[in-house]
């Protein structure tokens, strides 16, 4: 057995928002045919442009491996991969079950944090593979994964509108990208104008925890969701100085809680039945907590994130947005 280490950077929080590590296995020597494609080189083919330049794929790709990251926005966008790496439980119960059902048909072909087996990989015959993880993996890892089938590749810091777009293309999934920005901007819009006023005139501060952060910690969320309520939206949320780490990536002790009574409006996170997320119930449960000026005046509001790497988590996100926000005293 061979093998190629690919080990976890970063925080834990950058790591749970974008990244996946790899450690790619197989029998034999390096040197080994593990290529599937077969036939497939007398294909008709287009050219896409990624990470690792202009890469050569099928015009209609039908057996598609998703890695890292590009397996749940592959999906997403109506695509059926017939391999992927594994996803969180947490990540798997909030998908429509339609997509839940096309993950759950494909070959799982790795572990979320752990190995790819290329053997495994090779075997499915993938006329596409797709991967996001980090740059330096990609070094490593990228000349044995583009010998079994055309690889196109992202790294992490790739925006989440580009990274749509160019996996729609690359997949062959345009059709339902088109639908999905359509809807987003139309939900977009539809929140700006129905609460333009409370935009223009409200501080707002995004705050979150996760089942990574240390005991009695929380952070500032200036990354993720808040980014589109920021960028898109519009809203008055505090972000980290251009060259500096995000906000997000500091951790907070709950002392600190009571520096949010100078927000107008403070958003949290919360679970698809409008409840506190686990990690964050410890916030909620302090006495700081309750008596910050925004909690006491109903103006803390939980919203629902499912994702933001992809249009469908993000168009529902809005719809929690949107519903949070008409819960405001004066916007019922």
């Amino acid at each position: 057995m061979s093998s190629t280490p690919v080990t976890r950077r970063g925080t834990a929080l950058a790591a749970a928002l974008l990244s996946t590590s790899l450690v790619l296995t197989a029998c034999g020597g390096d040197g080994d045919d593990t290529g599937g494609t077969g036939d497939k080189a007398a294909a008709e083919t287009r050219s896409v442009k990624a990470e690792n330049g202009t890469v050569k794929i099928p015009a209609a790709p039908r057996r598609i491996v998703t890695i890292g990251n590009t397996n749940l926005p592959f999906i997403d966008l109506g695509g059926k991969p017939v391999g992927v790496t594994e996803v969180s439980d947490a990540e798997l119960d909030v998908l429509p079950q339609e997509q839940k059902t096309a993950y759950e048909a494909a070959e799982v072909i790795g572990s979320s944090g752990g190995e790819v087996d290329l053997e495994k990989l090779a075997a499915l015959k993938p006329d596409l593979i797709l991967v996001q993880f980090h740059s330096n993996d990609w070094g490593k890892v990228g000349k044995r994964l583009e010998s079994i089938a055309p690889t196109v590749y992202w790294g992490l810091d790739t925006e989440w509108k580009a990274f749509a777009d160019e996996i729609a293309k690359a997949g062959d999934v345009t059709d339902e990208l088109g639908r999905q920005k359509a809807e987003f901007k139309e939900k977009v819009g539809k929140i700006q104008k129905t609460y333009r006023e409370t935009i223009a005139d409200s501080s707002f501060v995004d705050v979150s925890r996760g089942d990574w952060s240390d005991p009695g910690t929380f952070y500032i969320a200036d990354i993720g969701c808040s980014e589109i309520a920021r960028d898109d939206i519009g809203l008055d949320l505090p972000e980290a100085a251009e060259g500096k780490d995000p906000l997000a990536y500091e951790s907070l002790p709950f002392e600190q809680i009571g520096e949010l009574s100078k927000y107008d409006v403070i958003t949290y996170p919360v679970d698809a039945d409008g409840k506190p997320t686990e990690p964050f119930k410890p916030v909620v449960a302090t006495n700081t907590w309750k008596a910050l000026p925004a909690v006491s005046a109903g103006r803390a509001l939980g919203v629902f994130c499912p994702g933001n790497n992809s249009y469908g988590p993000v168009n529902q996100y809005l719809d929690s947005l949107d519903s949070a926000l008409a819960t405001l005293p004066g916007e019922q």
